[in-house]
């Protein structure tokens, strides 16, 4: 238990194809500007475009100027010369099986398993490790479009009943539901309103789930997320009746979310204010519900820390905290006598935990290393056993498990390796394949590196490089591809990517810079990387363009740029700061407004990394690197594509319009700025694979084409 998305020949060209002036900036639709104008401590802010904010559901002049940006969008991507061959190899290097690792519920294994080029992940179950594989769930017969997923799945203790969360249109609400694992059917209705939220089972008779009131008709996708609360549902009851089991009414900016041990004794409560790991806990002995009901005890008070439960034997319980260790350590408690305190099990290192999990009588614990995966089995006391080996620089993930058993189930993946999963014994310390794919590439082909470079103010940060072997073994500078994040304490790290992949099997480079903001190396580069110290993440991606061109690794007009999220939020920052050295970028579902970005959906708890926009210092560091509002006319930018969603109910797609409106408006050279906007799609998770190969074919060519990169036959 555990609590809290054939290598082809090339000719690069050493500069913007030949042929550019035919793909130069088309004629953009009109937008209407309006007359809005705030100000903000002294300031006038003009808003032409708040109109754009609107949903494209409710606003017919909103989904007007969809129609027109996705006409012209559309017909400029067909035209890219490159487009066929992504759309070919991209589709060709998705077509591989694709694996999750099992749960294992009594003597069931559920998994999830795609042929290659399904939409959506069936879901199979297994009676015995060896057992034939069941198919249980098939989300792909659930939407013609292919646009339904199934985005969360728990069974229940002893596997007989499935709970899962279905998600439409890639939006964030979800629909649960309880399967009859042994007849496939249905049990009781559906349960609404769902977001953000953990599920649990209580014993087998019904289950725990976080949700939102039901917003007023119409503002589903826009109105802020308040009073999140914590309810019970018996099977065989209707939602109505559920029971209020944890709520704060009095502090409605809370979220709270429940998990159950794996031996179904104690439930654990965590309440959160944003999106920084700082919890409050509170725990629920569920043994003693006849009597107590659902009286929850504090155990963490204060909003200080990260704390995530691993599991509990008995009374005892053990956590992963930040509290007197910014890079994490094991601690344990003896929810029987929680006055005698915390135990350490094991100390702060010198690489942050990124997650720990129980198996049988062992805890396995995953580290960061330079952003890399490593795991090491101890005994419940901290005592070492042994290491775990992985093939190389990669990600692994998985390790759950229950007390009562050593077997538990891993993935590992890295830039030239697809997900293979491996079965565990944590006592003998075997490892065994469970499901590897086969590939249409050969992963010795590819070269996988790491480098470190300093940022503006001399930090040391890494980055991954990946290409062909014979390219990096040419030492030619090649157009390369630049991705990154830096922000929310999210660690990137190597994992397989099917357009990625393509990119560098047409002879360019592709580069993952590990900027701050994230959690690489524990609290310290989060915090470097947010609110007052937010520029620092600029600077280090700037300066990992420039140190990609200073090792000759890309040319000066053929480094692209890429980021989604807070990620997008990066590209249209640095691109408006230093239009000059980025040939192209594709700023995806990003936080654009950073003058507005609390005021729909789940943008307040953003706050956390950005500050608020209602204080003057926080608004003045926001305005000063807003997207939005730093765009500098008559100025060369980049080719910029930027894209979005519909349906984006965690950053709305108003970001993204204004943003494309306001670039339109500027005169900024002959590089087009163009936005794609997906239908029934969301901020990511649970799009059809078919829609996922059109898009990444897309945003593959325009960079290409931008970079000099044209793979041929």
């Amino acid at each position: 238990m555990r609590f809290p998305i054939v290598a082809a020949s090339l000719l690069v060209a050493s500069s913007i194809p030949a042929s550019a002036q035919d793909m130069t900036a088309p004629e953009y639709p009109e937008t209407r500007r309006g007359d809005v104008v705030e100000t903000f401590f002294g300031e006038e802010v003009a808003d032409p475009y708040r109109w754009l904010e609107d949903d494209v559901r409710n606003n017919p002049e909103v989904a007007d100027w969809v129609d027109r940006q996705n006409a012209v969008t559309d017909a400029y991507l067909e035209a890219l010369p490159a487009r066929a061959w992504f759309e070919e190899r991209i589709g060709e290097l998705y077509d591989y099986e694709r694996f999750s690792t099992p749960v294992v519920r009594g003597d069931h294994y559920f998994y999830t398993r795609n042929s290659g080029l399904q939409n959506q992940s069936p879901l199979y179950v297994r009676d015995g490790l060896d057992g034939e594989p069941r198919l249980l769930l098939d989300p792909n017969e659930w939407a013609d479009d292919g646009a339904t997923a199934l985005s969360g799945w728990v069974p229940s203790p002893d596997g007989s009943k499935l709970l899962y969360s279905v998600q439409d249109g890639g939006t964030d609400w979800r629909i649960l539901r309880v399967l009859d694992v042994a007849t496939g059917e249905q049990i009781g209705g559906d349960i609404r309103w769902a977001k953000f939220t953990s599920l649990a089972w209580v014993g087998e008779e019904g289950f725990l789930y976080s949700r939102f009131p039901e917003p007023e008709e119409g503002e589903d996708f826009q109105a802020l997320n308040m009073d999140q609360a914590i309810y019970y549902h018996a099977l065989g009851t209707e939602q109505s009746a559920d029971e209020l089991v944890f709520a704060t009414p009095d502090a409605p900016e809370r979220n709270h979310t429940a998990g159950v041990t794996d031996d179904g004794r104690w439930m654990v409560i965590y309440s959160s204010t944003g999106t920084d790991a700082r919890y409050e806990v509170h725990v629920v002995d569920l043994a003693a519900r006849e009597t107590n009901g659902w009286h929850a005890t504090p155990l963490i008070t204060g909003f200080e820390h990260s704390w995530s439960a691993i599991d509990s034997v008995g009374s005892r319980m053990w956590f992963v905290t930040n509290q007197d260790a910014p890079l994490y350590r094991v601690v344990s408690i003896d929810l029987e006598d929680i006055e005698a305190g915390w135990t350490e099990v094991i100390a702060e290192r010198e690489q942050p935990i990124a997650d720990a999990g129980m198996v049988g009588e062992y805890l396995v614990v995953e580290y960061l290393e330079d952003a890399s995966s490593s795991a090491y089995v101890t005994t419940l006391d901290g005592e070492p056993v042994r290491e775990i080996e992985f093939a190389g620089i990669g990600s692994a993930g998985g390790f759950g498990g229950t007390p009562d058993s050593n077997e538990t189930f891993y993935s590992f993946s890295s830039f030239n390796r697809a997900g293979t999963i491996y079965r565990y014994d944590v006592a003998t310390g075997e490892s065994t394949i469970f499901a590897a794919p086969e590939v249409s590439f050969d992963p010795e082909d590819f070269v996988v590196e790491q480098r470190f470079y300093e940022s503006k103010d001399g930090t040391r940060v890494p980055m991954f490089i990946v290409r062909r072997a014979d390219v990096a073994a040419s030492g030619e500078a090649v157009p390369t591809l630049l991705y990154g994040y830096g922000g929310f304490d999210v660690s990137l790290t190597p994992g397989f990517s099917a357009s990625r992949l393509a990119w560098v099997e047409a002879g360019g480079a592709f580069a993952l810079a590990n900027i701050r903001g994230g959690g690489e190396y524990g609290r310290a580069w989060h915090d470097g990387g947010r609110r007052a110290n937010k520029q620092n993440v600029f600077d280090d991606f700037i300066a990992a363009g420039e140190f990609l061109i200073a090792e000759g690794v890309t040319p000066e007009d053929g480094l692209a740029i890429q980021g989604g999220s807070n990620g997008g939020l990066l590209v249209g920052a640095v691109a408006n700061q230093r239009p000059d050295l980025f040939a192209a970028g594709n700023a995806a579902v990003g936080v654009m407004d950073m003058l507005r970005f609390d005021r729909f959906t789940a943008g307040r708890y953003w706050v956390d990394d950005y500050g608020y926009p209602d204080r003057e210092e926080d608004w003045r560091i926001l305005r000063a690197y807003s997207p939005l509002h730093n765009i500098q006319p008559d100025t060369d930018y980049p080719a910029l594509l930027v894209t979005t969603a519909d349906t984006d109910d965690r950053v709305v797609p108003g970001h993204s319009f204004k943003y494309t409106a306001a670039l339109q408006a500027e005169n900024l050279g002959d590089r087009p700025q163009l936005i794609r906007i997906e239908t029934r799609a969301g901020h990511g998770s649970g799009k059809p694979t078919d829609k996922a190969i059109e898009e990444a074919a897309d945003i593959a060519a325009f960079l290409a084409y931008w970079t000099g990169l044209e793979p041929t036959e």
